[in-house]
């Protein structure tokens, strides 16, 4: 795959992320559902920290990459989904810290929303790979 940077402005860059992402020649494309903190017997984890339900929603989101033969280097676009913008930002660390060490900073949205399909999940993310 061959990924190129678009960002005709570079606010967003000390956010860790890229206005867009120009793919070209990707031989696969992977939709991934949204990923929620929850273990693999689908039992909501780590009740009101957000922290620790971000990083397991970030090993379940790279689980199903796994399982494509992907990684978090094929991201190329990631949406956020949470029921606090204030608390993410807090700990917004977690996730681009992931995405730095991928060496990635895909597109990425995030939205504040009321809840989540689980009760009690604060953050959801859902992503497209390419390979």
């Amino acid at each position: 795959m061959e990924r190129t940077a678009i960002n005709p402005v570079t606010w967003s860059l000390p956010l860790g992320f890229n206005q867009a992402e120009l793919v070209t020649t990707p031989t696969r494309t992977l939709y991934c559902s949204g990923q929620t903190a929850m273990n693999a017997d689908g039992e909501p984890q780590h009740p009101g920290d957000l922290a620790a339900q971000l990083a397991l929603t970030l090993d379940n989101l790279e689980a199903v990459l796994a399982a494509a033969g992907m990684g978090l280097p094929n991201l190329v676009r990631l949406n956020v989904y949470t029921t606090d913008v204030d608390l993410l930002f807090q700990h917004y660390g977690v996730l681009a810290a992931r995405l730095g060490a991928a060496g990635i900073a895909p597109a990425t949205t995030m939205l504040g929303v009321t809840r989540l399909a689980v009760p009690g999940q604060l953050v959801e993310l859902e992503g497209t790979a390419v390979d």
